[in-house]
């Protein structure tokens, strides 16, 4: 039952890395809603199967947000089809776990160009649909929100380039914040917990504990404000971050 305090009825929102993981979820969580969903993923099999998922009345695309001309390719395909863009979520990442002093220049590059540069590519287009919608009454004519991490503000032992971009993502989301505002653009942040899904991968119960011995104490933590569901995240009123647990819900003090 989706919480009322949020409406987002209608609401046409493009979810890059949709066919996966928080992105699945979101994307389903956003359909059943009552929003109008495009699920974006470079996988073609994976975005066969949440079109299934999502309905008639959503869609799905392949997409690589690392490519300026898919990004704009499918930004145009998305706001032809439904008339408007009123929403992105941009759960698109990849992470490659290996010691630093052996990693390769080009994984961590790859790394960075998908989840942070990728980031910035989607938006980017997306923005330049969205600056020029009929805004609603108080003004807003979309949203956009990043999925950051636990890592922007840690950083664990062998995701190096994965930490480095999740904290270039904070970095974006505050400068894109700050432009697009007077456009009637909101540029918001989730710092999501692990998923069940990463919770359940081989080697996960070591990870959880380096989480939980590295975690920033309430006076080094950001302020941060607690979105109640993960659905709700394109309705959000001001540009800042939002601390979500996921899928529990935890509100920082």
């Amino acid at each position: 039952m989706p919480y009322d305090g949020f409406n987002i009825t209608g609401k046409v929102i493009l979810i890059t890395g949709g066919t996966s993981g928080i992105g699945r979820a979101i994307a389903l969580g956003c359909a059943s809603a009552g929003a109008i969903v495009v699920a974006g993923s470079s996988n073609p099999e994976k975005v066969a199967a949440i079109r299934k998922e999502l309905g008639k009345d959503n869609d799905a695309i392949q997409l690589d947000v690392s490519d300026a001309a898919s990004a704009k390719s499918a930004v145009e395909y998305t706001a032809r089809k439904f008339g408007r863009i009123d929403g992105l979520v941009n759960a698109a990442g990849i992470i490659k776990r290996v010691p630093s002093i052996d990693m390769l220049a080009e994984d961590f590059e790859r790394v960075v160009k998908v989840n942070l540069i990728g980031n910035f590519i989607i938006a980017q287009a997306v923005a330049r649909v969205m600056k020029d919608q009929t805004p609603d009454s108080k003004g807003f004519r979309g949203a956009i929100v990043n999925i950051a991490s636990l890592n922007s503000f840690i950083s664990l032992t062998e995701v190096l380039a994965y930490a480095a971009s999740k904290s270039g993502v904070m970095g974006l989301t505050r400068g894109l914040a700050n432009e697009w505002a007077p456009l009637g653009i909101r540029v918001n942040g989730i710092i999501a917990n692990s998923s069940k899904a990463r919770r359940a991968a081989p080697g996960s119960s070591n990870i959880r504990r380096r989480i939980a011995s590295a975690r920033p104490t309430s006076s080094s933590a950001p302020r941060s404000t607690c979105s109640a569901q993960p659905q709700a995240i394109p309705t959000v009123k001001r540009s800042s971050w939002t601390a979500v647990s996921w899928p529990k819900v935890r509100n920082p003090k």
